[in-house]
């Protein structure tokens, strides 16, 4: 009789707790086979050389290294492999920045056993997965054009509390020029004001408080 194959997983994630209880829930599916874990990008990037997983989870922040640093250089190499970026965060900018870098699919760390095991079966079969919750906070700036380096130096003068005539001297621009940048802003980001602008720019994580 013909045996299905398993799904080949890489897990990534830096936290020994969560690592284990991942590591239990895939092997109690018989069509799952955890086949290995790093716990940095480094490792993460040899440990998928080695194994070519099906499906890769990795973990957004892998102490003071970047998932999302492991998943580009894993798909500069093998650009076929489906990574699932697994995590606590939620924010938008980090979303899009994890989309962007070619990842398969972002699921919450909160999302229940079983839906995570669906969403590892539909992304092995070739789909992609976003969080409904998410995917309807991304279409509302879905297709904006990118903020220009200018305009986040703007920004974040703005959220440092200077004045329009104070950033024009910062930026050595005049003060007409930093009105300019500021209306784009806005205009990019459907904003009210720049106050309203600055906030989302954090929510969606192109700035830092």
């Amino acid at each position: 009789m013909e045996t299905t194959k398993q799904i080949s997983i890489l897990s990534v994630e830096d936290h020994p707790v969560f690592g284990e209880g991942l590591s239990t829930i895939i092997g109690s599916q018989s069509d799952m086979a955890l086949v290995g874990h790093a716990a940095t990008a480094g490792e993460a990037i040899s440990e998928f050389r080695k194994h070519r997983p099906d499906i890769t989870l990795m973990d957004l922040r892998l102490g003071e290294t970047d998932g999302i640093d492991a998943l580009v250089a894993i798909r500069g190499e093998f650009s076929h492999a489906r990574i699932i970026i697994l995590t606590t965060s939620d924010g938008d900018g980090e979303i899009q920045r994890a989309l962007r870098a070619g990842a398969s699919g972002y699921v919450l760390k909160s999302t229940p056993k079983n839906e995570l095991l669906s969403i590892i079966r539909s992304v092995n079969a070739g789909r992609r997965h976003v969080p409904a919750e998410v995917a309807a906070r991304l279409v509302e700036f879905m297709g904006e054009d990118d903020l220009t380096p200018r305009e986040i130096q703007v920004l974040r003068l703005i959220r440092d509390g200077n004045r329009n005539k104070e950033i024009a001297s910062r930026l050595d621009i005049s003060e007409t020029t930093v009105n300019f940048h500021i209306k784009n802003i806005v205009d990019k980001l459907r904003a009210n004001d720049r106050t309203h602008a600055v906030t989302i720019a954090v929510r969606r994580g192109l700035l830092q408080i």
